[in-house]
């Protein structure tokens, strides 16, 4: 294995670190007082910044089979790993770099699986910049971790798919400048092979019988962009509208979250990274008990093992990323597995030190780690709760001793 990034990627990150130091971390406090205090979203100087980061060459860099003809930087998934961790320290500069999830995972999918119909319609769009899109899968009155359990119902009525439902935490339904929503369904209830019962269809955000319920706030704080309830009721869309095949809407969901589990982890070490810094930063300015933080043995040891634990996630996470650039999603399973349950972990770890170390401050708006720490622990349900994972990482081990076991047997 060899994690060296191509020198491509090294420009890249130079450019970004360059871009954000320039033009993301000046107007931060502007973000947080038009967005969270005047409750205008989107502040108007993003698509400014857009326009900036198209014009140097910082754009679609997440889409590792992006076309020559199409706008962006194709990046593999290693080499652009490092670019997510370094927009990942202010969570809103991804979406100046159009690399802005749920949209990356979309614009994926359609790359995918859309026909040239539907690519013109909305991939284009979204490769522009122009519009957002949701993702609407999860599910308020079933456990959605085992997504068998979906049961928005999807079902052929002439000409058109009817569509029935409620789903919740569908991020970017409360962008006004979201216009299409892949819903996730149940379309064929009565196949035996429960992974080929669901399908995705693409509903725009004006079809009659689609309404935005709510937004509910996520420990207390209130995303503008939104993770909100959506009720479809007797929703109709062409049969033209349905991605990729009918039953295929497993096989798609798993190519869609290999690859954006790998950003969100790589934006989440980016976090991670910025709540060390400001607890390191806080422990030089501040003195208890004749000391300076920093000189007590307990942020000593909050220090060293945050350095150690973000070293280890990120040398995972690139592991990752190497073997699906090399071998495909599927090879890379277990590892994106590990990746999903270790990262969040470590960013919550670490920005619950960071608050720790600031004292009350650390629990107030006043610097980021809150909003850190929140968004970790979020990460812990989102795209597939921990323990979801650990299940599958546990049956791969299990499986793998048993066929090793098995293959000792037939040689003896």
């Amino acid at each position: 294995m060899d994690f060296e990034f191509s020198e491509k990627s090294q420009r890249i990150q130079t450019q970004l670190k360059a871009f954000m130091a320039a033009h993301i971390a000046p107007r931060e406090a502007d973000y947080t007082r038009i967005v969270e205090q005047e409750h205008v979203f989107p502040p108007p100087f993003i698509e400014e910044l857009k326009a900036l980061a198209r014009a140097e060459g910082l754009w679609n860099l997440f889409l590792a089979g992006l076309k020559p003809d199409e706008p962006g930087t194709q990046m593999s998934n290693l080499d652009y790993a490092p670019c997510a961790e370094i927009m990942g320290r202010i969570p809103w500069s991804s979406e100046v770099f159009n690399c802005n999830a749920p949209d990356t995972g979309n614009m994926e999918l359609l790359h995918l699986a859309a026909t040239p119909a539907q690519k013109a319609q909305w991939l284009a769009p979204l490769l522009e910049g122009r519009i957002r899109s949701a993702f609407a899968m999860t599910e308020p009155d079933v456990a959605s971790s085992d997504a068998t359990n979906i049961r928005t119902s999807i079902r052929r009525d002439g000409g058109n798919w009817a569509i029935d439902g409620r789903k919740w935490f569908i991020t970017n339904a409360g962008d006004p400048r979201c216009r299409i929503f892949i819903v996730m369904g149940l379309s064929s209830p009565d196949r035996p092979e429960r992974h080929r019962r669901h399908s995705m269809i693409l509903v725009p955000r004006d079809t009659p019988g689609l309404r935005v319920v709510r937004n509910p706030p996520v420990m207390h704080h209130r995303e503008p962009q939104g993770h909100c309830e959506l009720l479809f009721e007797n929703v109709r869309v062409p049969l033209d509208n349905l991605l990729g095949e009918e039953g295929g809407g497993f096989a798609l969901a798993q190519a869609r979250l290999g690859p954006g589990r790998i950003h969100h982890c790589m934006r989440s070490l980016g976090a991670a990274e910025r709540a060390l810094e400001l607890m390191i930063a806080r422990a030089l300015e501040r003195r208890t008990f004749g000391q300076m933080l920093h000189e007590h043995g307990t942020i000593r040891e909050w220090i060293a093992l945050s350095r150690i634990e973000i070293e280890q996630a990120r040398l995972l996470v690139l592991k990752a990323a190497w073997l699906m650039d090399k071998y495909g999603s599927k090879a890379a399973r277990s590892e994106v597995a590990l990746i999903k349950v270790i990262v969040p972990r470590v960013q919550v770890q670490i920005a619950n030190r960071a608050i720790q170390v600031f004292g009350a401050k650390g629990l107030t708006q006043d610097t980021p780690l809150a909003d850190i720490w929140t968004n970790g622990r979020t990460l812990q349900i989102l795209d597939g709760p921990d323990e979801v994972h650990l299940r599958a990482i546990a049956r791969a081990e299990v499986k793998a001793v048993e066929a090793r076991s098995a293959a000792a047997a037939q040689s003896g």
